[in-house]
Parts: structure tokens; C-alpha cells; sequence
């Protein structure tokens, strides 16, 4: 999709829930036919590479991935969850510029 892993309903216990204290993870609930998820792609790599170490950034495609989807109870796209230590910490709906990204997320980092 826009070059930043691809989570599975599989793998999300171990990719998000089970990355633990150390680095949070910022999941984009998102799907192939959404405009706006697209337009946050070149955003969320962006974001990715500033904070490697910091912030893990992942994506997980809601028509693939219903379980997942379902269990968080997503109903917009994307919408951007942020977890750490296996609990949601935070949900923001809708696209939105890489600053107000980061102003949302400077209390998580």
C-alpha cells in the first residue's frame, strides 16, 4: 500500500499487542478503496522513518482483516489507533496533515 508493514488479523497479537513498553505502535485502520487513507500514505513513511526507535507504524486493511477490525469496533476510514503495552491508548478519525499527526502523538513518543 504506501511502503509501511502490513499487519494481519494473524499477526496483530504479535506485531501490535505484543510489542510491549518500549516503542508504541500507530495502526492505521485503512482500505484500498479509500482516498483519504491514500493521501496519508506519503505521511504515515514520513512519519515512520522520523521516529524509527520512537514509534512503531504499521497498517491493517479493514476488508482483509475484519476480525481485527471488528474487535475495535472501526468504523470510518482510516482511523489511526495507538497502542502500547497490548492497550488501545488513543483513536483519531479521519485524514489529517503530518504536524497535527505528531502534535496527537507527541504525548505517546
Amino acid at each position: 500500500m504506501s511502503g509501511v508493514p502490513e499487519v494481519t488479523d494473524a499477526d496483530f497479537a504479535e506485531e501490535v499487542l505484543g510489542a510491549g513498553l518500549s516503542v508504541p505502535v500507530l495502526v492505521e485502520f485503512t482500505a484500498d478503496w479509500c482516498p483519504p487513507c491514500r493521501q496519508m500514505a506519503p505521511v504515515l513513511r514520513e512519519l515512520a522513518a522520523a521516529e524509527e526507535g520512537r514509534l512503531k507504524v504499521v497498517q491493517l486493511n479493514v476488508d482483509r482483516n475484519p476480525a481485527t477490525t471488528n474487535a475495535y469496533k472501526v468504523l470510518s476510514m482510516p482511523t489511526f489507533m495507538v497502542f502500547r503495552d497490548g492497550e488501545p491508548l488513543r483513536s483519531m478519525v479521519g485524514a489529517r496533515p503530518g504536524r497535527r499527526l505528531r502534535e496527537e502523538l507527541r504525548d505517546v513518543l
